[in-house]
């Protein structure tokens, strides 16, 4: 099994950035894809990026790409979400995800068998 839990969820004006946390059970992380989805009033959860783990290759979805990056930190067994010129559309709880596997590019929910309990992001305009 696997525990995962975002931190750095907040408030922030249109443009500004925030930085997302997510803190994996330590020893099982290098088996893993982990990534982000999030979740809008209304809305599906909607893929965001993703790491694979051991070999460190990312991707994006186009709503983001160019405004975030995703990183992680082997020692701490923490992924990071840089989130970058932030709009009022990017609004949303964003939940920290991990999967099985090598390939970042899995971006249906189903796949992800993993989930933290979400950190809201609430960007004003």
């Amino acid at each position: 099994q696997v525990q995962l839990v975002e931190s750095g969820g907040g408030l922030v004006q249109a443009g500004g950035s925030l930085r997302l946390s997510c803190a994996a059970s330590e020893g099982t992380s290098r088996s893993y894809v982990m990534g982000w989805f999030r979740q809008a009033p209304g809305k599906e959860r909607e893929f965001v990026a993703a790491i694979s783990w051991s070999g460190g290759s990312t991707y994006f979805a186009d709503s983001v790409k160019g405004r975030f990056t995703i990183s992680r930190d082997n020692a701490k067994n923490t992924v990071y979400l840089q989130m970058n010129s932030l709009k009022p559309e990017d609004t949303a709880v964003y939940y920290c995800v991990a999967r099985w596997g090598t390939d970042p590019t899995y971006s249906l929910a189903r796949f992800y068998g993993f989930w933290g309990q979400g950190t809201q992001v609430t960007v004003s305009s």
